[in-house]
C-alpha cells in the first residue's frame, strides 16, 4: 500500500466534493486557528521566563496540553474515519467537543497561573469529559463500520485518549497538593510519563505505520497489521503498568513496564527497518528526517527505563529533563519536519513537476541541518556543563529556523497558485502546514529557555579598543560571589564567565553593565564587561542576596595605585529603637493578632494551605512595613495537634522575585526534598507525623535564613502532650526582634548581623497586647505557650502578679502543681519552646514581659486584663 489518505467524505453525501471542500475544510481551518493560537501563547511564555509566573510550566503545557492536544484530536478523529471507511461524525458534537477540550485546556492553565485550585479541579473534570466523549466516538466507529488494513490503527488513538484522562487526573492531584511528599514525585513521574508516551507517544508511532511506507515509496509489508497490534499491546501495556507502578511507588514494577514500552517500539521499529528497500525514496530528506525522530524515541525509552532501574527518578527542574527534550525536540519536532517536507509538496503541487521543484527547496541543505539538529539534541540530552548546553540549543533552533525559513518560501508560493486558481485543492492547506511549522519552533524554543543555557549576553565596551582581554571564571554557590573581588589594569577587556553551582537560581548584574538571566544550578553565561575604565560592583539582583553577601568588586588599578571599590549607595544604618514611639496609637481599623490557641480539628490528618507572600504589616504603633510572610501574617498561623498526627502542608510559593521554603521542626524527615527552596510559582507538600510533643518553630528554609525569619517568616506548632488538661484559657505568644527597613536591603542586613534590632515583640507586633489586653477570669486556670523565633534572642518569659506553677519546656515538665515549688520565668532560647500555667488571684491587670528589661522596654510586653 502507497499513496496518502484523502479526507474522509460521509456516506451518502449528494456532492462529496463540495462537502470536502466548504464544510470539512472550513472546519479544518478554523479548528487549526485554535492550534495557532496556542503556539503563539507557548512562544509568547517562552520568552518571558525569566519574569512570568510559572512561564516554563506555562510554555510547555501551552505547546503540548495546547496545541498538540487539539491537533491530535482534530487529526485522530479525521484519520479514523478514514482508516475504518466510518461516517464523519456530525458537525456539531465534534465541535462542541473541540470547544470543550479547549476551554478545559483554558481552565487548566488559567488555575495554575492563578493559584485557584476550584478552577484546576473543574477544568480537569472538563477535559476528562472531554475526552472520555472523543474516546466514546472513537470506539462507535469501528461498530459497523467497513474497517480496513489499517484499522488497527485507530486503537492508538483509543488509548491514547484514555492516557489523556488519565494524565488529567494526575495532573490535577500534583497541581493541587493531593498527595504527601512521598507521593507527590511518583504522581509526577506518572503524569509525565502518560502524558508524553502515551497521550503524545502512542498516536505518533500509530501514524508512523502508515507514514513511513508511503514516504519511502514502497508497499506496505504484510504483517503490518499484527505487528502493529502486537505494537500496541506491549507500548500500551508497558504504560499501563509504569504509570501505576510510579504512582503507587513500586519501582521494580516501573523499570518491567518501562521495558515493555520499550520492547513496543523496538518491535515497530524492526519493522520500518526491514520496510527500507534499495531504491531512491520519494523523499530522502523526509525519510531520513523521520528515522532519525525514531532513533531518538528508541533512546528515550531506553534511557527512562534505565533511569527508573537506577532508582526514584530525581525532580530535574521544573519536570524538564532528558526525556522530556529527548521526545520533544528529537522525536516529535524532527517527525513534524519529516512529514511536513513529504507532505507539504503533495498538498501544494499541481503537478508532478511543481512537488518535484517544492520538495527541492524544502530539502535544501538537509544533510546538514539534520545533522545540526541532532547534534544540537544530543548536547542538550546529554548532562554537560552550561555552555555545552547552550551550544545545542542554538544548533537545534538554528536548523529549526532554517526549515521555518524553507517552509515559509513554499507556503508563499502554494498561496500564489492558489489565489491564481481561485480556490485551494486541500482541506488544511495553510491552517495545517502553519501550525506544524510553528510547533516545530515552539518545541525549540519552550525548551530553550530557564532549563538550558543561552546566548551570551554582551555588554558594550566604550570607547577604545582594549589592547589586553582577560576571561574570569566566577562562580555562585553558597550566597556568595567567588572570586569576590577581581584586579585588572585600567583598559582592560574583561569578560566574566559565570556558573551557578547553587540549587537556588542566581544571577550577576554589574553595575552600569551587563547582567546574566537567572540562573538554574549548572547554567553558565558569559558577560563581556567591555573596556574597564573605573572600578565597578557586581551583585545578585535577587532580594536579600547582595545583603547576604553576593557581591563582586572589579577593581581597577592605575599607575598611582588603586581606585576604590564601587559600592551601592546604601548609608550605614544605626541598630536600636531609639525611632519608635510605642506609646502611640496604632492606625485606624488595626486589629491586635487574636492569641487564643484554637482546639485541636477532628480527626488525626491535618491539611493546611500556606502561602509564601508579601504583605503590608504594622509592625509598631504608626509603622508599616513590607513582611515576607506565611499566609500573609507574621508570624504565620499556628498549627495544633496531638502526638502521632500527621500534617500536610502544601506550600506555594507566591512571591514573584525569590525563592523560599519552609521547614518544620516538628517533623523528623530528610530535609533534601521537603526543605528545597521553591522558585516562584512552585509548591511541594511538605508532610510530617508528630511523634513528639512540645511547642515547636517554622520557619523559612532558604538562605540568608536571618534574613528571611527576619522579615516574618516564621510561626508555631503546638504538640499537646498526652493526657494535657484543658484550662479555661490558652494562648501562643511567638517572641521575635523586629528590624524596621526595605526587606533584602544592606542596611537591614547590617542590623540583623549586629544583632541591633528596632524593637522585639509578641506575635510580631510590637506592644499590640498593651494596647489590646488578653481576657482571663479570677480564679480560672490560663496556660500561655511562648515559643522564641529569635532569629537571634531568645526570651525570658515573666508575667508580674501572679507565680507559674507549671512549667513545660522542651517536651519535659520542670514543674507540676503538685509540687512545692513555683516558676518566676520560662527561660527560652532562640527556637526553644513550652508553655506555662497559672491562676490569676483576682481581677486586675496582669502584665507580662520579655524581663530582659531591653526587650520589654523596646516591644516585648503586654497585658492580662482579668475580670470576675
Amino acid at each position: 500500500m502507497t499513496g496518502r489518505l484523502d479526507p474522509p467524505v460521509a456516506a451518502g453525501s449528494r456532492s462529496p466534493h463540495r462537502l470536502k471542500q466548504s464544510g470539512l475544510k472550513a472546519r479544518h481551518r478554523r479548528a487549526h486557528l485554535l492550534v495557532v493560537a496556542w503556539i503563539v501563547l507557548a512562544l509568547s511564555a517562552a520568552t518571558a521566563q525569566q519574569t512570568l509566573p510559572v512561564a516554563r510550566w506555562l510554555a510547555i503545557h501551552l505547546f503540548l496540553l495546547g496545541g498538540a492536544t487539539t491537533a491530535i484530536v482534530i487529526w485522530s478523529e479525521h484519520f479514523a474515519v478514514a482508516l475504518l471507511h466510518a461516517e464523519l461524525p456530525g458537525e456539531r458534537w465534534s465541535d462542541a467537543r473541540l470547544a470543550s477540550v479547549n476551554l478545559a485546556v483554558a481552565g487548566i492553565l488559567i488555575g495554575v497561573w492563578a493559584d485557584l485550585p476550584v478552577l484546576i479541579g473543574i477544568a480537569c473534570a472538563l477535559l476528562v469529559a472531554a475526552i472520555t466523549a472523543h474516546l466514546v466516538v472513537l470506539v462507535r466507529m469501528g461498530r459497523g463500520a467497513l474497517g480496513g488494513r489499517l484499522a488497527p490503527i485507530v486503537g492508538f488513538y483509543r488509548v491514547a485518549a484514555a492516557a489523556l484522562a488519565v494524565g488529567a487526573v494526575l495532573g490535577w492531584m500534583s497541581a493541587t497538593g493531593h498527595a504527601g511528599p512521598g507521593d507527590y514525585a511518583g504522581l509526577r513521574q506518572a503524569h509525565l510519563h502518560v502524558m508524553l508516551l502515551g497521550w503524545i507517544g502512542l498516536p505518533v508511532l500509530g501514524t508512523l505505520f502508515m507514514l513511513w511506507p508511503t514516504v519511502l515509496g514502497v508497499r506496505m509489508a504484510r504483517r503490518t497489521t499484527k505487528t502493529a497490534r502486537w505494537v500496541l499491546a506491549l507500548t500500551g501495556g508497558g504504560l499501563a503498568v509504569v504509570v501505576a507502578a510510579l504512582a503507587a511507588g513500586w519501582h521494580r514494577a516501573a523499570v518491567a513496564g518501562a521495558v515493555m514500552y520499550a520492547v513496543g517500539v523496538g518491535v515497530a521499529v524492526e519493522l520500518f527497518v526491514r520496510t527500507v528497500r534499495r531504491r531512491r525514496p520519494i523523499s530522502t530528506a523526509a525519510a531520513c528526517t523521520l528515522g532519525a525522530a525514531t532513533g531518538w524515541l528508541v533512546a528515550g525509552v531506553i534511557a527512562d527505563a534505565a533511569i527508573l532501574a537506577a532508582g526514584p527518578p530525581a525532580e530535574a527542574p521544573d519536570g524538564i529533563g532528558p526525556l522530556v527534550l529527548v521526545l520533544l525536540v528529537g522525536f516529535v519536532a524532527q517527525v513534524l519536519i519529516g512529514a511536513l517536507t513529504y507532505l507539504l509538496p503533495i498538498v501544494l503541487g499541481t503537478g508532478p513537476r511543481e512537488r518535484a521543484e517544492l520538495r527541492a527547496m524544502l530539502e535544501r541543505g538537509w544533510p546538514v541541518r539534520l545533522a545540526t539538529l541532532d547534534t544540537g539534541v544530543a548536547l542538550l540530552a546529554l548532562p554537560l556543563p552550561g555552555p555545552v548546553g547552550a551550544a545545542g540549543m542554538l544548533l537545534a533552533a538554528a536548523s529549526g529556523v532554517t526549515f521555518l525559513a524553507l517552509t515559509v518560501r513554499v507556503l508563499a508560493r502554494g498561496v500564489g497558485r492558489a489565489e491564481e486558481g481561485g480556490s485551494s485543492r486541500r482541506p488544511v492547506l495553510l491552517g495545517s502546514a502553519a501550525g506544524a511549522v510553528l510547533t516545530v519552533l515552539a518545541v525549540l524554543v519552550a525548551n530553550s529557555g530557564g532549563g538550558t543555557d543561552g546566548s551570551t549576553v554582551a555588554a558594550g565596551a566604550g570607547s577604545g579598543v582594549a589592547t589586553v582581554t582577560r576571561t574570569v571564571d566566577v562562580t555562585l554557590a553558597d550566597m556568595r560571589v567567588q572570586p569576590g573581588r577581581i584586579e585588572v589594569p585600567e583598559g582592560t577587556g574583561l569578560k566574566l564567565k559565570v556558573i551557578n553551582k547553587d540549587a537556588q537560581r542566581h544571577d550577576l548584574k554589574v553595575e552600569g553593565g551587563p547582567a546574566t538571566p537567572l540562573l538554574s544550578q549548572g547554567q553558565s553565561r558569559i558577560l563581556d564587561v567591555g573596556q574597564v575604565t573605573k572600578s565597578r560592583t557586581a551583585w545578585c539582583t535577587l532580594p536579600g542576596h547582595r545583603a547576604a553577601g553576593m557581591t563582586l568588586d572589579i577593581v581597577v588599578k592605575t599607575s598611582t595605585g588603586e581606585t576604590t571599590a564601587g559600592h551601592d549607595g546604601q548609608l550605614p544604618m544605626a541598630g536600636g529603637s531609639g525611632g519608635l514611639d510605642l506609646a502611640a496609637d496604632f492606625s485606624h481599623g488595626w486589629k491586635a493578632r487574636d492569641a487564643s490557641l484554637d482546639p485541636v480539628a477532628g480527626g488525626t490528618v491535618h491539611r493546611i494551605e500556606l502561602h509564601a507572600v508579601r504583605r503590608t504589616i504594622e509592625i509598631a504603633p504608626a509603622l508599616k512595613q513590607q513582611m515576607w510572610t506565611f499566609g500573609g501574617t507574621a508570624p504565620g498561623p499556628t498549627l495544633h495537634g496531638k502526638v502521632g498526627d500527621v500534617f500536610e502542608v502544601t506550600l506555594h510559593n507566591d512571591d514573584p522575585t525569590m525563592g523560599h521554603g519552609i521547614d518544620f521542626h516538628a517533623g523528623s524527615l530528610a530535609p533534601d526534598q521537603a526543605m528545597r527552596t521553591l522558585q516562584p510559582g512552585q509548591r511541594l507538600v511538605y508532610r510530617f507525623r508528630a511523634d513528639r510533643a512540645g511547642a515547636w518553630l517554622y520557619h523559612c528554609s532558604t538562605a540568608p535564613m536571618l534574613q528571611h525569619m527576619g522579615n516574618g517568616m516564621y510561626g508555631a506548632v503546638i504538640i499537646d502532650p498526652p493526657g494535657l488538661a484543658k484550662v479555661d484559657h490558652e494562648y501562643v505568644l511567638v517572641s521575635s526582634e523586629l528590624y524596621s527597613g526595605t526587606p533584602g536591603s544592606v542596611a537591614q542586613l547590617a542590623k540583623m548581623r549586629q544583632n541591633t534590632p528596632d524593637a522585639w515583640a509578641f506575635n510580631g507586633t510590637a506592644a499590640q497586647y498593651a494596647k489590646t489586653p488578653l481576657k482571663a477570669t479570677a480564679g480560672r486556670r490560663a496556660r500561655f505557650w511562648v515559643v522564641a523565633a529569635g532569629p537571634s534572642d531568645g526570651i525570658s518569659f515573666h508575667m508580674v502578679g501572679t507565680v507559674f506553677d507549671t512549667v513545660y519546656k522542651e517536651g519535659a515538665y520542670l514543674l507540676k502543681p503538685d509540687q512545692a515549688g513555683g516558676s518566676q520565668v520560662l527561660d527560652l532560647a532562640v527556637a526553644e519552646g513550652g508553655f506555662v500555667e497559672t491562676t490569676f488571684p483576682a481581677a486586675g491587670h496582669y502584665p507580662f514581659v520579655d524581663h530582659d528589661m531591653r526587650h520589654a522596654e523596646a516591644g516585648a510586653m503586654g497585658m492580662v486584663e482579668v475580670s470576675t
